[in-house]
């Protein structure tokens, strides 16, 4: 039942998508998951996936100094929305996973799918039933959170919103509204933070 219900995430369509006002990453939506002051000076969004490998690189090599510095210092919000990608249904299930762990725990559950990424696609259930043990996630609380119809639901309206407004890749990056469009250095993001007042 399992196995179906993560090859029925499958499902989840790429829609074509459409350019949108930039405002909203000012504001928190449904579903995002938030570090840092909710007054800070700049906000950052970050489009994701934890099947993403430039993702996963990124999350690895730049953003611990990333946090350290803007995040926990005051400087940035910081904005993390999921956008599954092939194989999209074990970033949906990656995703449910670090959501059932709680918003306490949610980002290190993400920080161990990115590290562990590899292992991940050549063994789904069995890592992520393994990470999720290692944040309390016990396998009555897996098999309920990988089967959760409207978590998934959820889950497909944000990844639509997220290609209604353009985003075509993953990881995309938001500062006060508007995109990156260079690289994802910690130099160029905070080039465009100092630029954004922060």
């Amino acid at each position: 039942m399992l196995r179906r219900a993560l090859i029925a995430l499958i499902a989840l369509a790429w829609l074509p998508m459409a350019g949108a006002s930039t405002a909203q990453d000012r504001d928190v939506q449904p579903g995002d998951m938030t570090l840092g002051r909710a007054d800070a000076p700049v906000t950052v969004v970050e489009y994701a996936s934890v099947t993403c490998g430039h993702c996963a690189a990124w999350h690895h090599d730049v953003w611990p100094e990333f946090r350290r510095q803007y995040v926990d210092t005051g400087r940035v919000r910081f904005v993390f929305r999921e956008l599954p990608t092939p194989p999209v249904q074990i970033a949906t299930a990656g995703f449910l996973l670090a959501r059932c762990a709680g918003p306490d725990r949610y980002f290190d559950v993400v920080g161990d799918i990115m590290h562990a990424q590899r292992a991940v696609f050549d063994a789904p259930l069995e890592q992520l039933r393994a990470i999720g043990a290692r944040h309390g996630v016990d396998e009555q609380a897996f098999q309920t959170c990988l089967s959760d119809h409207a978590a998934v639901i959820a889950m497909e309206a944000r990844t639509n919103a997220a290609l209604d407004r353009g985003v075509r890749g993953t990881p995309t990056f938001f500062v006060n509204g508007r995109q990156l469009q260079t690289g994802h250095s910690l130099a160029e993001l905070d080039a465009a933070i100092r630029q954004a007042g922060g």
